[in-house]
């Protein structure tokens, strides 16, 4: 039975990631900064937190990382951590960069001293491309960082790269693209959209606050990508992907398919609020995932509208359920 290492398994992708693992005859374990005081709530909505061996472990304390590691003897491990939240990197820089810059770094040097083969996977991020003025990003465009948390994630992609080339470790780093789910936290805009509509479609009389609604994103869905994660670490050699659907849409769009959803005039109930802008805003992201689709015979099948279908039925369910 092969053992897998999840570090930040309490997210989004971390909880999908669990599931298809376990379900792939995986034993898997999970790091959280406090696993005692955890909530674990994504594991516990999938059905699978029973199935999941706790570890305590500090991303940023090398001590740590190294001691868990060399506890669990993981076959592959997969670093989802850090501080995932573009908007809020510009506040607090410091905590961002630490976290994905530093934790990146002991995860690899941690493999690096234990001499064993374990196969590393690094989430990395479309923001790292920044803007490209239309172009179809793919794994040779230049990285253009706009934000702290893109400036990390370059980062830490070139700490991968460099321990792969310097001690022959089998290390990647997959470059995806925004991926959504009901799991999603509100603090991101998509969770808040349809969070903020479905209340108004229940009678709320809130307005939705939005900044910039002609940001262009390249959406998928995160089940689907944590399958591309662990394609990565079944291949002979170890090398990065760009993780996309190829489709971009915009904010706009977006939006009204949820209100549409919901059988609602968007506009009436959708205000914008200078407040979001962000200092420096990445304004269309475009993707080419050819070389996903060739070597890891990985291609995206939800469509944004299957996304959003699935999004606000779970949380219509959600709030179904709060009110009983």
């Amino acid at each position: 039975m092969k053992k897998a290492l999840i570090i930040g398994v309490s997210g989004q992708d971390g909880a999908y990631l669990s599931r298809l693992l376990l379900q792939n005859g995986y034993k898997v374990y999970g790091t959280s900064r406090d696993a005692q005081m955890s909530n674990f709530s994504n594991l516990k909505l999938l059905g699978i937190y029973d199935q999941i061996n706790f570890e305590s472990m500090s991303i940023i304390d090398f001590r740590s990382v190294l001691q868990v590691i060399l506890k669990i003897e993981p076959d592959e491990i997969y670093n989802l951590a850090g501080q995932t939240s573009v908007g809020l990197s510009f506040d607090q820089p410091v905590e961002t960069m630490e976290s994905i810059i530093i934790g990146t770094l002991n995860i690899l040097e941690a493999i690096r001293l234990t001499n064993r083969r374990i196969k590393f996977y690094n989430a990395g991020s479309s923001e790292c491309f920044g803007d490209t003025d239309g172009k179809l990003a793919d794994e040779n465009t230049l990285f253009k960082p706009l934000s702290p948390y893109a400036v990390a994630k370059s980062a830490a992609f070139w700490q991968v790269n460099s321990y792969r080339i310097s001690y022959d470790l089998f290390a990647v780093t997959g470059i995806l693209f925004n991926h959504e789910s009901s799991l999603r936290h509100k603090k991101f805009v998509t969770k808040k959209i349809i969070s903020t509509a479905c209340r108004i479609a229940r009678g709320s009389n809130e307005k939705l606050e939005l900044g910039n609604l002609d940001i262009q994103r390249d959406w998928g869905w995160a089940p689907e990508y944590v399958e591309a994660m662990w394609l990565m670490l079944q291949q002979d050699k170890p090398d990065d992907f760009v993780i996309a659907t190829g489709e971009t849409n915009s904010l706009k769009t977006f939006v009204s398919l949820v209100f549409e959803k919901l059988n609602l005039n968007w506009e009436k109930h959708v205000v914008y609020n200078h407040a979001f802008e962000r200092p420096a805003e990445l304004k269309t992201g475009r993707a080419n995932p050819e070389k996903a689709h060739r070597q890891l015979k990985w291609k995206a099948k939800a469509s944004l509208k299957d996304i959003v279908d699935h999004m606000v039925s779970d949380e219509l369910k959600f709030i179904s359920n709060e009110q009983d």
